[in-house]
């Protein structure tokens, strides 16, 4: 009988990882990921999972990024009652990411159903409650790295350190063969499978470089930069670079800020700030970091300092009297006051949410702010905006003109870059049967792919699955079963643009162009242009 798996989500897209194994009568769940991304991609929240839930025996995750953990309470709220493995990092930082992330689903879902009422619209429940997410934390199970578990009967897992966050991991899988009827084989040699998780790059600040274990029958790996390469960068000249960029800041007179993920990114830039400041490098400038999940972050970052690289021989770089914590809306109000040599450090780190788009449309016009954007920013987004040079935003209901210095660096990645993914999955051989590319747009995906095959890896042996697709695992060979559902998304939906994306830029154009013509008679012509096209789009 083989073992059946199940690609749930991260199918040709970086978002809601989820992978279902069907094990001699038991099910086992890798990851149980929100779907973050184009309002297309984020709908796959609301629909039902394609498993039930009481059907699951255990659940295992990698990490406690959102995209990877975000639906457990879903899970909890559909029925799901079974154990959540997990390490104690990952577990310390869902312990409050995952009420957070409840609070955001219930304030979005709000605000919808009160637009929703006025319109005329049906109203809708959020996908689940700060509630759901406290409640099924009573499932979470803790567990050292290195240390063989028994999942289930005839199923043992073990952590490896996958290098990218704090509690990060790779899941190594033995399971053992089974009858025809279902019946375990202790006798004969175990299947072993490997989960990448998602890989750190190699240097990365606080973590060792990524490790696991070779000689795997079946290698399930993410590809997020599968075809994008970065510049190889050494600590100090990180240093050296975030150096130059807030002697820059500071030199225009203004305030520093800096969007930020609030998990690892935010506290690598502390600790790389605190670094300068000690060394001489940049003078001592007060930091202000505004934004609850951040602050809840590294309070975790400072109870596993002794774990840290950097954090285990110097624990104060986030704990001073240089760094003020923002908890309050009224202390986050209050930095408005601040005119000029300050750092506020704010979430979210694509500027789509959170604290950071105050700051943004109470500074982004004064000529003297710089926004230094330190992470990827998806289409669409705020950030994707700023970095494309647009002179005119819309947030918040307003029109917002940008006058400030936008800058960007690309030296705190948390993802392993086109080389290290290459060599890290090439310490993994052999692996005897298929290596499935996952967690990567299809284009990064594939040109992962063709890299492995010039490296030796056989072509029909490296697979890129699609959403809901369905193989058959054996000893050598994984087979796509053709009897499958159908897939809960077109292909191609999560690197495609959707209307959400370019409706706001679409208002801002109008609005410009209007008030940009000669007279009134101009403006009339363009707006019954407008109307002649959507009156051909409703015939049509």
């Amino acid at each position: 009988m083989a073992v059946r798996l199940t690609f749930c989500g991260a199918a040709r897209m970086v978002t809601g990882s989820s992978y279902l194994l069907d094990i001699a009568g038991q099910r086992l769940l890798i990851d149980c990921g929100l779907f973050q991304g184009s309002k297309a991609v984020k709908e796959l929240n609301y629909r039902p999972f394609p498993f039930a839930a009481d059907s699951l025996d255990a659940v295992i995750l990698t990490h406690a990024h959102i995209d990877h953990a975000g639906l457990i309470p879903k899970l909890w709220k559909a029925g799901y009652r079974g154990p959540v493995h997990m390490t104690e990092g990952t577990r310390d930082l869902l312990t409050f990411m995952l009420p957070d992330s409840g609070h955001i689903q219930e304030t979005e879902v709000e605000n919808l159903n009160r637009r929703n009422l006025r319109r005329g619209k049906d109203t809708v429940t959020p996908i689940y409650s700060q509630t759901d997410a406290i409640a099924c934390q009573a499932m979470f199970a803790a567990h050292d790295y290195d240390i063989w578990l028994d999942v289930l009967p005839g199923v043992r897992a073990r952590f490896w350190n996958a290098g990218h966050i704090l509690g990060s991991a790779s899941v190594e899988l033995e399971i053992a063969v089974a009858h025809v009827d279902d019946s375990l084989d202790p006798s004969a040699s175990p299947m072993r499978l490997l989960f990448s998780g998602d890989i750190g790059p190699d240097n990365k600040a606080f973590h060792p470089d990524p490790d696991a274990v070779s000689g795997v029958d079946h290698l399930i790996c993410e590809s997020t930069y599968g075809g994008r390469e970065r510049p190889q960068i050494t600590e100090e000249q990180r240093l050296l670079v975030l150096a130059g960029e807030v002697r820059h800041a500071l030199d225009r007179g203004g305030v520093l800020l800096i969007p930020a993920f609030a998990v690892e990114r935010t506290q690598e830039l502390i600790v790389d700030l605190m670094r300068l400041m000690e060394s001489g490098s940049i003078g001592h400038v007060p930091i202000f970091l505004d934004s609850p999940l951040a602050i809840a972050a590294t309070e975790v970052f400072n109870r596993h300092a002794a774990d840290l690289e950097q954090l285990s021989t110097h624990p104060h770089l986030l704990d001073n009297r240089w760094i003020s914590l923002c908890e309050s809306v009224e202390d986050s109000k209050a930095l408005n006051r601040i005119a000029s040599g300050a750092i506020i450090i704010a979430a979210s780190g694509m500027c789509d949410a959170g604290r950071i788009r105050h700051h943004l449309k109470n500074r982004l016009w004064k000529p003297a702010t710089t926004v230094l954007l330190v992470g990827y920013q998806a289409p669409g987004t705020l950030g994707a905006q700023l970095l494309e040079g647009q002179r005119n935003v819309r947030l918040m209901g307003e029109e917002i003109t940008v006058r400030a210095d936008i800058r960007s660096v690309d030296i705190y990645s948390g993802h392993a870059a086109r080389s290290d993914l290459i060599e890290w999955i090439l310490e993994r051989r052999p692996v005897h049967g298929s290596l499935f590319l996952t967690h990567g747009e299809e284009s990064q995906a594939l040109a992962l792919c063709e890299s492995l095959v010039a490296k030796g890896f056989a072509d029909g042996h490296v697979v890129v699955p699609a959403l809901d697709a369905i193989y058959d695992l054996m000893p050598g060979r994984a087979v796509l079963r053709r009897d499958g559902p159908p897939p809960r998304a077109e292909a191609g939906i999560a690197e495609r643009r959707d209307w959400s994306a370019d409706y706001p830029q679409l208002l801002l154009d109008i609005q410009s162009a209007l008030e940009g013509a000669a007279d009134e008679k101009s403006r009339s012509v363009l707006l019954r242009r407008l109307r002649r096209a959507l009156d051909e789009e409703k015939a049509g």
